[in-house]
């Protein structure tokens, strides 16, 4: 009598029986979603707190007079004032005129920076010329040059273009920076493969296609990021604006000094102007924040 005996196909392969079982526990563990403990809630809400308080007392202390806004106790809730004050703001500071301005000037400093940033980032990342890691060591250390060195040069030199007043003595002075070109450089080094320009290159590309076809894609999520800061920095520079431009063509951070002018000034009224220079980036970030994330992300996981 012949006895068939029966195996399973792991035992044949010499495999344990129980790994099937672990591999698909292990493809669950996989496949299951992680969620955030407690803590990461809690830091997360935290400093959501603290950035909203500040912007949320504004607008109260720009709903209040001056008299409300001196008591010993500070108000904690809106007033009734808070229309009145933005509608003196908005008059007094000549708050039209300062946005387009501002907004034209912070739009070609973007552009400007994103654009030579990017260009000399992809130069020193990727391009092989004499005393690159010299010229890349000087582009750092203008980083380290206080900007109050650089303010009696430059207004010696536009006052000598009599460019004093004009927003072109804003633009053109910043139109790239070195952090622009350190970022964009660090980025490019790891982002963009050199195999890939070389293939562009076998294929007939000139520098101009590999610059339009590989480097701007691969830089994009850079290009956001880098676009953002030099937006906010350039809408809420006061330093060397205050200096070049006049009140008869301010930018928005000009202007509201018009407001804290007199012998009492207006807290509410300041407030609300305060209020009102900062909106235009809470729309823009609300408006372009998901695209700007997702475009971070992208580049996260394409790196």
């Amino acid at each position: 009598m012949v006895t068939v005996i029966q195996t399973r196909p792991e035992e044949d392969a010499g495999t344990p029986a129980t790994v099937p079982g672990k591999r698909r526990r292990g493809v669950r563990a996989a496949g299951k979603q992680q969620h955030a403990g407690w803590l990461t809630y809690l830091i997360l809400i935290i400093f959501a707190v603290g950035s909203v308080v500040p912007l949320l007392y504004s607008a109260i202390a720009a709903s209040h007079d001056n008299a409300r806004l001196s008591e010993r106790t500070p108000p904690f809730w809106f007033g009734g004032r808070l229309f009145d004050n933005l509608e003196r703001a908005w008059n007094d500071a000549n708050m039209v005129k300062a946005m387009t301005n501002t907004l034209f000037v912070a739009g070609a400093i973007t552009v400007s920076t994103v654009l030579f940033a990017t260009l000399a980032g992809f130069a020193f990342a990727k391009l092989r010329f004499r005393a690159k890691n010299f010229m890349m060591l000087l582009v750092i250390g203008t980083m380290m040059v206080p900007p109050q060195l650089t303010v009696v040069p430059l207004f010696m030199a536009i006052a000598e273009l009599e460019w004093t007043g004009h927003l072109h003595a804003v633009i053109l002075p910043t139109m790239v920076s070195a952090f622009g070109v350190f970022f964009m450089r660090q980025y490019l080094v790891q982002a963009l493969p050199t195999e890939l320009i070389e293939a562009a290159r076998v294929d007939g590309a000139n520098s101009l296609r590999v610059v339009w076809h590989v480097v701007f894609p691969a830089a994009r999520p850079a290009m956001a990021v880098l676009g953002m800061l030099t937006f906010v920095a350039a809408w809420n520079e006061f330093f060397w604006p205050i200096i070049a431009l006049t009140q008869q063509n301010p930018t928005v951070q000009v202007a509201l000094t018009n407001l804290g002018r007199g012998y009492i000034p207006d807290q509410g009224v300041i407030m609300a102007g305060a209020f009102l220079g900062t909106l235009p980036l809470l729309i823009a970030f609300v408006l372009f924040g998901k695209q700007i994330v997702g475009g971070i992300m992208h580049g996260a996981l394409k790196g």
